[in-house]
């Protein structure tokens, strides 16, 4: 996530950012809200005065609408956004804005919330953390993990007889790329020998970066050799490591302390009982639920609470199995200091 401009002074504040992957489009789904007021480039169809043509043009304008509807559809890639317009032509009426990857939206609201401030935090740092190397003799492509597929990052195309001295150079080029690159796990695939032999070299060359990888045997390199290594559950296993490490362990301890009835309350009306003596220590609230919520009381101020008695607060994705586990029981949940 980029953030391009943000003025949170006066009587409404403004956000602009550029969503820059399929995992922004979902952060933004939980910051934009019914009221607020968003504008983006999008496209509209002309009036003509010449009712008999069948075709319509359509023209780029900027609009602003006042949110009445959000709705993520992930295998779109895009979020869409519906409500009234307010701003960007004459006529009344309601329009929808396909929010899209690398586009930048404007989000206007009376009140930012401090959860909604800490998920563009956290998208804006988030950095990719898986690369996958497909590599064969003589050529090398790499690309980082997204959710919509494979980023391409640099390709090495070396030409040698395969003698010791000449392989050497092609895998001190591929290193040098390598290099220049962040992850915290990478992934070496491709046919036959050369990948556990780069392996070998990059062991040599930075231990350090070496213990971070995985061997993956694929047929083929590049996209071919990606969408291999995407079909293993090797890459679902490092996934689901990096996205559900924090909440799945909250769960487990909250599940443990449930059933030897110790510490733990769940559902909205005992979290707000153990919130009454100060006891919470973790609330665990899963992210649709603290949607719901907001149009029914004031949440938030509940959550600013529980801060201020030293409470640590986990939005848990509904998206994934610990978030769904949470909502079985009730949205909401705590791990306690002590019994209430």
């Amino acid at each position: 996530m980029q953030v391009v401009e943000e003025n949170l002074k006066g009587f409404e504040g403004e956000i602009k950012l550029i969503p820059e992957n399929l995992d922004d489009l979902w952060h933004l789904k939980f910051i934009i809200e019914k009221g607020d007021k968003v504008f983006a480039i999008t496209k509209r169809s002309s009036h003509s005065d010449d009712k008999l043509r069948s075709d319509k043009e359509l023209v780029t304008l900027k609009i602003g609408v006042e949110v009445e509807k959000v709705e993520f559809h992930k295998f779109a890639n895009r979020l869409r956004v519906s409500g009234k317009i307010v701003s960007g032509i004459e006529e009344s009426g309601y329009h929808t804005l396909n929010i899209s990857v690398g586009k930048e939206v404007s989000i206007v609201k009376k009140s930012w919330k401090k959860e909604q401030l800490e998920r563009i935090k956290y998208a804006v740092k988030k950095r990719p953390e898986v690369l996958i190397l497909t590599i064969e003799e003589g050529e090398a492509v790499a690309g980082y993990l997204r959710d919509w597929g494979v980023e391409e990052v640099f390709d090495v195309v070396f030409s040698y007889s395969k003698d010791h001295d000449s392989r050497k150079e092609f895998f001190g080029e591929v290193f040098s790329k390598l290099k220049s690159t962040n992850f915290r796990f990478l992934i070496i695939a491709g046919p036959g020998f050369t990948k556990k032999d780069f392996l070998d070299f990059l062991k040599q060359k930075d231990p350090e970066k070496a213990s971070k990888a995985i061997l993956v045997d694929t047929s083929s390199i590049g996209l071919r050799g990606f969408t291999e290594v995407l079909r293993r559950k090797v890459v679902e296993r490092i996934v689901g490591k990096i996205r559900l490490e924090e909440e799945a362990e909250y769960i487990e301890e909250l599940m443990e302390r449930i059933v030897k009835d110790d510490r733990a309350v769940y559902g909205i009306e005992e979290v707000k009982k153990a919130q009454s003596f100060g006891a919470i220590e973790v609330l665990l609230v899963v992210d649709e639920f603290l949607m719901m919520e907001r149009e029914k009381w004031d949440i938030d101020n509940f959550l600013k609470e529980v801060e201020d008695v030293g409470g640590k607060i986990l939005v848990m994705s509904s998206e994934f199995e610990p978030g769904k586990r949470l909502k079985s029981f009730g949205g909401i949940a705590a791990l306690l200091r002590f019994n209430v």
